[in-house]
């Protein structure tokens, strides 16, 4: 996965929504889901942001996201599986394909993997970050079992071995079966807990501007200062953008073994939002051979909410790899 930012324009399809999630199979990490007492302005009435002068872009040097489109650079995501039954365990299948159709059976590694998953709920309140198996003919596959029914989106983050091929993050759109309940985005706040962790954001996403955004990880009041490694990071951190789910995804500075960057309890990321808006933010580390992540609502751009954090990211038992 790169570093940057990845950003389009899409204009959000279903809008639905589902709480408890748990995750299933071997290739399944954390889940969140949490349904926290206050809430903000449910923003799934609002239109997308609108795109900026300059073909979308929040600022010059504001690099393209995907997620928002199911074909960019010549390679379509074709989804296999675009609805299944809530409740219902099910194979979530799928294949990326090149501009003549071909499935792509080569892939660059990167980060330990040649492909990661993002699975969220349109609501932006499940994230699961998975890794599915690819078969010989370019069939990706994974179990999942969605507990309630409603609308999801489904990122696939890959570069393709090809000489001077770029990451992509292509999307498309996976619907739950069933009766469902809406959720609102939950309250923006800067404290999160998850599994018996406490996690700390410090700084602010900023539309057009890259920035720092550091995160804190403590258990039981003491700093976690033995953070294992996890795809070849001290932790992961995925953005989503209230109302259309532009996606953005960035990995920390630093990594292990550089000599230089420690194994927490900070864990520190440069970040920029594509504009101004709520954004959902997960971010994934691993501690005591366990992966868990951590949740948080902010706002880039405009005044800063002054309501307290509310207890987010209960991730529930995930499988790690």
């Amino acid at each position: 996965m790169n570093t940057g930012l990845k950003i389009t324009t899409f204009a959000a399809a279903l809008a639905a929504t589902f709480g408890t999630a748990y995750g299933v199979g071997q290739g399944i990490d954390p889940v969140v889901a949490e349904a926290p007492p206050q809430h903000e302005e449910d923003e799934h009435t609002r239109p997308a942001p609108e795109p900026e002068e300059g073909g979308g872009h929040a600022g010059r040097g504001t690099p393209p996201a995907g997620g928002l489109q199911i074909s960019e650079g010549g390679y379509t995501l074709d989804l296999e599986t675009p609805r299944v039954t809530a409740g219902q365990r099910a194979d979530l299948r799928f294949t990326v394909r090149d501009g003549g159709g071909r499935a792509v059976t080569a892939y660059q590694r990167e980060h330990d993997k040649e492909l990661h998953l993002i699975v969220a709920s349109r609501d932006l309140v499940t994230y699961r970050h998975l890794h599915p198996t690819r078969a010989a003919d370019g069939t990706w596959s994974i179990p999942v079992d969605l507990p309630r029914a409603g609308g999801y989106r489904v990122f696939a983050d890959f570069t393709p071995a090809k000489k001077n091929a770029r990451n992509l993050t292509l999307g498309a759109d996976l619907a739950a079966s069933g009766p469902y309940q809406p959720q609102k985005l939950p309250a923006p706040g800067t404290t999160a807990e998850t599994n018996g962790y406490d996690v700390e954001l410090a700084g602010a996403l900023r539309p057009g501007k890259a920035s720092e955004l550091k995160l804190k990880v403590s258990r039981a009041g003491r700093p976690v200062t033995d953070l294992q490694p996890y795809l070849g990071a001290y932790g992961h951190l995925v953005a989503l953008r209230s109302g259309d789910l532009a996606y953005l995804h960035v990995h920390p500075n630093g990594e292990p073994g550089d000599g230089k960057t420690r194994p927490g309890p900070d864990v520190s990321f440069t970040a920029t939002a594509p504009s101004t808006g709520s954004y959902r933010l997960f971010l994934d580390f691993k501690h005591d051979g366990k992966v868990h992540t951590a949740a948080f609502t902010v706002r880039a751009g405009g005044a800063p909410s002054d309501r307290p954090g509310t207890p987010e990211g209960h991730a529930g038992d995930g499988h790690g790899h």
